[in-house]
């Protein structure tokens, strides 16, 4: 029996919503298969191996694998000033929205955005040391997601390591030692994980005191310790998270952070400190091989006017992260399935590692994140945990909560 024309298997399924192309595609491998009736499969396989909106039920506010920060702003299709100076119509610099907007959010004299928080540590090493030593401590030498590791990091930039103090502690006098050999002073915070017991470390104030610039390495992007844009201040939960605006009143010379953890913006990297600190690192090659287009510095300048104005409720991960337990078990228990449950959210991302925030969901008997995952028109994405499936919705927009109940309510 010979196989049907690929052309003829490809409108069989044209009612899979994909282009044709990617029909015909489907249609050839089931064909060169054998088996022709696995292209409807094939092509429901590439359907939903699309980037596409997911429901975030894991309880992890921040989870790499699901883009970390929800975004909560829209691009309309037009042009933009991106490069323009609107009042004389020359030339303008793309660092005179998002950048200043920030700058003026963190308490900076200025600052630049480029592609992603290991961009901006390389970015700022080569601009302000290469050839020349930047002392570290070998506590905080780390390595996070993805294998950025800091003294490769610090290879690439050209500049050299100058490893100080040990693995547990770091003392005033370590860095005093190489102080006058140094360009810069590294700080890199220990945020996705933790050293316990004999341990010391040196202030900012600290080194700051000593000569070289310091550039402090958030990670996090935290902007203000006092979080002015949250009704009732700080949560408990980030007691211990280093700020950008209160490391550069201790003496900071710059602060690195990443756009799409904490600040709750798209991935990004933020450098933000003293002028000519930020003005070298723009002039520098690199940040033209680093710096990010219009997408992502006009969804960063939303985020930083919806700081200044105080405004949580413009930026979905603090609304989802400061809500209230009461709230979401009255949620939970509206979803008319499973057994509504208090459980542990984390914020993840690398960021304020082994806190909990307490949550509350639903508990499913056995494991039903498969089923949950092909629901459409958007996956459920849920963890199990000691043979049950947790459905945490401090991370579920309250908009999703139908189509949830609906999917819980459906499973077998």
């Amino acid at each position: 029996m010979r196989p049907p024309s690929v052309d003829a298997l490809a409108r069989s399924i044209a009612d899979i919503d994909l282009p044709q192309p990617l029909l015909v595609d489907a249609a050839r491998a089931a064909i060169a298969a054998g088996d022709p009736g696995e292209a409807r499969a094939i092509a429901a396989s590439t359907r939903r191996a699309l980037l596409r909106p997911v429901i975030n039920a894991t309880g992890v506010l921040l989870h790499t694998n699901l883009g970390r920060a929800p975004l909560g702003f829209a691009h309309a299709p037009a042009y933009t000033n991106l490069e323009l100076d609107l009042a004389t119509g020359k030339r303008g610099s793309r660092r005179a929205h998002a950048g200043a907007l920030l700058a003026r959010a963190c308490g900076a004299e200025s600052a630049l955005v480029v592609n992603n928080g290991a961009g901006a540590v390389l970015l700022a090493l080569a601009a302000l040391a290469r050839g020349r030593g930047v002392a570290v401590s070998r506590g905080e030498l780390v390595e996070i997601g993805g294998g950025f590791r800091v003294p490769d990091v610090m290879a690439e930039s050209g500049a050299h390591l100058v490893e100080v103090g040990t693995t547990n502690r770091t003392r005033p006098a370590d860095y005093a030692a190489v102080a006058g050999d140094v360009a810069l002073v590294l700080k890199v915070h220990q945020s996705n994980y933790r050293i316990t017991g004999f341990t010391e470390d040196t202030p900012v104030e600290a080194v700051a005191a000593l000569g070289p610039p310091v550039v402090v390495d958030l990670g996090s992007g935290l902007l203000d310790a006092a979080c002015p844009w949250l009704p009732g201040g700080p949560p408990p939960w980030l007691r211990d998270e280093p700020a950008a605006r209160q490391t550069l009143e201790a003496g900071a010379a710059l602060v690195i952070f990443s756009g799409d953890k904490l600040l709750g913006g798209p991935q990004a990297g933020v450098l933000a400190g003293r002028a000519d600190l930020v003005d070298a690192c723009a002039r520098h090659p690199l940040y033209r091989a680093l710096r990010p287009g219009g997408l992502v510095l006009g969804a960063l300048q939303q985020v930083a006017l919806a700081y200044l104005a105080r405004d949580r409720d413009a930026l979905p991960f603090w609304r989802m992260a400061t809500a209230g337990v009461d709230s979401l078990r009255a949620r939970a228990a509206a979803l008319g399935a499973g057994e509504v449950v208090e459980c542990a959210s984390v914020t993840g991302g690398g960021t304020v590692p082994g806190v909990e925030i307490p949550s509350a969901g639903v508990a499913l008997d056995g494991d039903r994140s498969a089923a949950l995952r092909a629901v459409e028109p958007k996956p459920i994405i849920t963890r199990v945990d000691e043979g049950r499936t947790i459905v945490d919705l401090r991370t579920v927009d309250p908009a999703d909560d139908a189509l949830v109940g609906a999917a819980l309510r459906e499973l077998p």
